[in-house]
Formats: C-alpha cells, sequence, structure tokens
C-alpha cells in the first residue's frame, strides 16, 4: 500500500506498474493524432468540406466526455487496474471496426468507430492521469505527470508518420484530373481505395492495445491510502467538487487548452497548404516536426519544474503563444506557419499541469475530479468544428487562429490567478 505522503518521485515497488501505465499516455497520442491526417483524406476520399471533417474530433471527443464519468465510478467501484484494461479493450474493438466501416465506405461508421475508441481512451485517461499523479509525493505531481505525459507526443509523432506514411498516397488531382477519371471510369475506384488506406494503422493499433491489456492483467498494481480506507458505502459527491474553486476553474483551463491544441493540431495541414502551397505529404512532415516540438517541450518543462513553480511556467508559456498565435493571425504565410509550429513547444506542459494542479486537495474526490477534467476533453470536440466553420465563412484559415488565442487567454489567467486558491 503506498502512503503519498512518505513516497518520493516514484517508489522502488511501484516501477512496474508505473512503466505500463506510462506507455498508455504513448499508446493514446497514436489514435488522437491520427485525426489531423483522418481529417486531411476522409476530405479527398470522402469529398466531404472542412466543417464535415471537422466532425471527426467532434465525435470523437464526445465519446471523451459520455464515457468519463461512467470510468470513474468503474475504477471507484473496483480499481484503476480493471478501468485501464476495460479501457484498452474498447481501444481495441474500436480499432478493428476500421476494416468493415472502409469496406462499406460510410463516413458515419467511421465516426462510430472514432467514438468507441474514445470511449475507450476516456477509461484510459481517467485512470492513469490520476494513477500516476497519486503515485507519489504530492509535492512532485506535476512534475511526475509530465514525465509520463512527455511519452504522449512521441506517440502523437508515431500516429502522425503512420497517416503521413501509410494513409497519404501523395496522390491529389486536381478538378481536371479528376474530371479525367470520371469520363473514364475511374474515380470511384481511387476513392474506394483511398478509404481502405486508413485500415493497416488501425489494424496494428488494435494488436498492441490487446497486448498491453494482458501485461497490465498479469502485474499487480498497487493500492492507494484513500482506497484501502474507503467504506464500501461511501461515495464521492459532486456537490462535495463545489468547494474548491481551483478545480473548476481547471475544469475550465482544461476545456481551452484540448481546444486550443485539437483545433491547432487539425487545421495545421491546410493552414500549411493554403499558405505556404507544400503539398500533402510535407504538410504532413510538418506537422510532425511540430509534435516533436511538444515532445521536447514536455521533457524540458519537468526539468525547469526543478527550479520553478508549474503554474508560474504555464503562465510564461502562455504569453508566448499569446503572441505566437498573433502572428499566425496576422502574418499568414511561413512566418505564420512557423509561428503556429513552435506553439506546440510551449502548450506541451499544460495539460499535466491543469490536470494536476486542479485534483490536489480532492481527497476521496480524486477520481471523480479526473473523470470531470476529461470531461472537459470535449474542448476538442467544439473548438475543431467552430474553427472549422471560421474558416469557411471567412475564406481564411489565419482568422480562424483567433480560436486557440483566446484559450491561451484564459489559460494565463489560471496560471497566475485561478489556481491560487490552492495552490
Amino acid at each position: 500500500m503506498i502512503n503519498p505522503q512518505k513516497s518520493s518521485f516514484i517508489s522502488a515497488s511501484s516501477v512496474i506498474p508505473f512503466i505500463l501505465v506510462t506507455t498508455l499516455f504513448f499508446m493514446w497520442g497514436i489514435p488522437n493524432n491520427l485525426n489531423g491526417v483522418l481529417i486531411k483524406q476522409f476530405m479527398k476520399s470522402m469529398e466531404i468540406s472542412r466543417f464535415q471533417a471537422g466532425l471527426i474530433q467532434s465525435v470523437f471527443y464526445m465519446g471523451y466526455f459520455v464515457l468519463a464519468v461512467p470510468a470513474a465510478m468503474l475504477m471507484r467501484r473496483f480499481s484503476y487496474k480493471i478501468g485501464i484494461v476495460f479501457g484498452l479493450l474498447l481501444y481495441a474493438v474500436g480499432c478493428l471496426l476500421f476494416w468493415p466501416a472502409a469496406i462499406i465506405g460510410r463516413y458515419g461508421v467511421f465516426l462510430l468507430a472514432l467514438f468507441v475508441i474514445a470511449s475507450g481512451l476516456a477509461f484510459l485517461e481517467t485512470g492513469a492521469n490520476s494513477f500516476i499523479a497519486l503515485l507519489g509525493n504530492p509535492e512532485s505531481s506535476e512534475q511526475r505527470l509530465n514525465f509520463s505525459q512527455a511519452f504522449n507526443p512521441i506517440g502523437s509523432v508515431v500516429g502522425v508518420l503512420l497517416g503521413t506514411i501509410f494513409i497519404f498516397s501523395g496522390v491529389e488531382p486536381d478538378r481536371t484530373k479528376i474530371a479525367a477519371m470520371k469520363i473514364a471510369g475511374e474515380y470511384s475506384g481511387f476513392l474506394q481505395h483511398e478509404t481502405m488506406r486508413v485500415v493497416k494503422p488501425y489494424l496494428g493499433l488494435a494488436l498492441f492495445a490487446l497486448i498491453w491489456a494482458f501485461l497490465i492483467i498479469k502485474v499487480k498494481f498497487p493500492i492507494f491510502e484513500a482506497e484501502r480506507s474507503q467504506s464500501p458505502n461511501e461515495k464521492a459527491k459532486f456537490k462535495d467538487l463545489l468547494r474548491f474553486p481551483h478545480f473548476w476553474k481547471g475544469v475550465l483551463a482544461q476545456f481551452f487548452y484540448v481546444g486550443a491544441q485539437v483545433a491547432t493540431w487539425s487545421y495545421f495541414i491546410p493552414y500549411v497548404q493554403d499558405y505556404t502551397g507544400q503539398p500533402e505529404k510535407i504538410a504532413g512532415y510538418f506537422l510532425t516536426g511540430t509534435l516533436v516540438a511538444f515532445g521536447l517541450g514536455r521533457f524540458s518543462a519537468t526539468w525547469l519544474m526543478e527550479y520553478l513553480k508549474p503554474n508560474r511556467l504555464m503562465g510564461w508559456y502562455s504569453i508566448i503563444n499569446i503572441i505566437l498565435v498573433g502572428f499566425s493571425i496576422l502574418i499568414p504565410g511561413w512566418i505564420g506557419m512557423w509561428a503556429i509550429f513552435f506553439t506546440s513547444f510551449f502548450m506541451s506542459l499544460m495539460y499535466p499541469t491543469i490536470f494536476a494542479s486542479s485534483i490536489k486537495g480532492l481527497g476521496e474526490n480524486t477520481k471523480v475530479g479526473g473523470s470531470i477534467l476529461v470531461m472537459a476533453i470535449i474542448g476538442g470536440s467544439l473548438c475543431t468544428p467552430l474553427m472549422g466553420f471560421i474558416a469557411q465563412i471567412t475564406n481564411s484559415m489565419a482568422v480562424a487562429m483567433v480560436v486557440p488565442l483566446i484559450a491561451y487567454i484564459y489559460i494565463g489567467y489560471y496560471s497566475f490567478i485561478g489556481a491560487r486558491n490552492y495552490i
């Protein structure tokens, strides 16, 4: 049994569970960032608009929103381990659904598959974030969670590379070529071939998830003090969380952060193509690069937190991103593209820092509080189509960047003022 008050960054007895759970951060980074590739691919293979393609993120993050609280209830009734294994099984089922979805060729079936994947990830994120935050001294929870979360962008890079290499064909016919293909009766076959390209990466992810579920089943997980002392009839109440203003402000900050991250990455490829004229594969590699910057930001933030308070560091990073997004709006082109590119470095510490700061002091309400923070991921579901809608009505991806700009302004407020209620 772990007593967080007496444990260091991580105790020797918890190394194996720590490694297994930290790997989950890598695993959910892959499908999260394959979505950006899917948006571009389905615009081509399904012949849909940017707004319609943005529904990929809406459905995906709706899965998080709907399943986060049931995930917390399951883990409160049983354990983190049971919830994580169940999440991995849902993850695998959703990935397997990509095969029949591609054969049928219906966009709605793909959206269903993505919803199932996201439902599984809701269990993984609800369990893994809280588990890592509690697995040691509370004073080092932000640093510990930033370290584990640093493996998420590695998964993000792998996801974008998988999509760029295996999903993008590099064939982008213009209107004249499409007309010629239609006359020759080749266009429907081309669209079917482009749709089928999404299947193999997801079958590989399904196999990975099943193997990892088996490994976790075989390993003994620690039990925390709060779990051990809790009586069977004792239940956390949502109204209890009203006593923690730093928590609710953190939920809103998480909503804005995820909205900014998902919307930015979802439309990064269209931004690059619109303002630099690069082909889809080159734009995909630029997206891979910005995710590498994200990963470097996570690891460097973990180190910087040895010397700076996490929330103060996040506040300064928010100010930098406000400036960078401003450049992307006012100076679209190569300067704007590189400005967006580097926002990933400075946004990298935000999710784990907001999460760990928000659940401090929640006690027996930690699992429920963690599930509400995961529900805040719905920000990605709402901000992405909003950004697509703004781009569509203004005919400008640059103007649409006002969405992440507003998000970073609030996160800056939370960092310097909103989190003070507890920290």
